[in-house]
This record gives C-alpha cells, structure tokens and sequence, in this order.
C-alpha cells in the first residue's frame, strides 16, 4: 500500500501543469498552442516572460525532488525512490490533468537526479554555465548538462543503479524532443544555426 500511494503521489505531483497553469493566469494562453508548444519552462520565458519562466522551471524542478522525497518517507527501499522520480517526470510529459499532453519532463528531471546526487549539482551548474556561454542557447545548455549525472553517478557514487537509473531516466525527455530537433533544423538549414544562437534572446 505504501509503495503504490508513493508511486500514484508521485505522478500526480509531476502532473501538475505549472506552464500551462501560468500561461493561463498571466497571458490567457494556452502554452502548449504558442511558440515551440512545449509545455515547459523555456516556452514560458520566450511567451510570457523571464520572471514567470524562473517561476516555472522551479516549482517543476521542486516536483521532482518533492516526488522522491515523499517515497524516502513511504519506503525505505531505494528501488521505490528512484521508480517515484520516473513517475513524476512521466507524469509531467503525460499530466492526468491536460488529457496526458505535457512537456518534455527536463526540469523534473533535474530535481530527480539533483536530489538522488546532491554531488552532481556542482557539476551540472559548470556544464550548464560553460554550454550556455558557448552556444547562447539555453534548452540545449540545461539538456546537455544532464549528462554528467551517469557520469556523476559512476565516478562519484559509484553505483551501477544509478547510473542505468539516470541513463533511462534521461531517455523520457530525449525521445520527447526528437520532434522539436527536427523542426529547428528544418528551419535553420544547417546544424550550426541550431546549435548555437547569436543572442540568448535568439529563437528558431
């Protein structure tokens, strides 16, 4: 019974729609309908403002780190936990609340893998800091700092389950964004458009 109530909070946690919910109250838009049409973060910066967008992307980090926090107190196994992190960011990419049309799950991700690896914050912000000055652009810096957390997971904890745990775990948002890749390329012709921006305020 504690296993499934911590699971089931744990998908309801990452479903709640934070970009949409602000879309609606700030603009009247639908977030999903406007720009890239990702419920998330970096759409509510680009469509509603930088100020709401920080809002979002944290309550959506806190999710994740709230989903397993609340397992760890249901159940003392680490197998649970880990299953709950998943959970919230599935529930976040496929929210009961929006008819199972989400976001992409990155910054749930974030606060799963940041909560499980407190020793890989440190390192995510310097992947995070050294991408965004490269490229200027903000999804791709944040996406490929989520890399270093099976790489965290293996040189500092030393932990085979976390290290297939971050791996999978990081499959959800990347099969997600596949179809948003193939657009920007599609408008901007060349890798390198794509890759990297004149501006952080520059958009494909």
């Amino acid at each position: 019974m504690a296993i499934a109530l911590a699971l089931i909070l744990a998908y309801l946690i990452g479903s709640l729609p934070t970009a949409y919910i602000v879309g609606r109250l700030r603009r009247g838009i639908d977030i999903r309908e406007v720009g890239s049409r990702n419920m998330g973060a970096m759409n509510v910066i680009y469509q509603v403002g930088p100020a709401d967008g920080v809002f979002v992307i944290f309550v959506d980090i806190v999710k994740g780190m709230m989903a397993v926090y609340i397992a760890t107190l249901l159940d003392s196994s680490m197998i649970v936990p880990l299953v709950a992190g998943a959970m919230a960011v599935i529930g976040h990419s496929f929210p009961v609340f929006l008819g199972f049309r989400g976001g992409k799950g990155g910054a749930t991700c974030i606060g799963v893998l940041a909560w499980i690896m407190p020793w890989g914050v440190p390192v995510y912000i310097a992947m995070l800091l050294t991408s965004m000055a490269a490229t200027r652009f903000l999804t791709l810096s944040y996406s490929l700092a989520l890399v270093c957390f099976p790489f965290v997971a293996w040189l500092i904890y030393g932990s085979g389950t976390l290290i297939i745990f971050s791996v999978g775990l990081l499959m959800l948002p990347a099969v997600k964004y596949l179809s948003r890749v193939k657009e920007m390329y599609s408008k901007a012709g060349s890798w390198r458009k794509v890759l990297f921006r004149s501006s952080f305020k520059e958009r494909i």
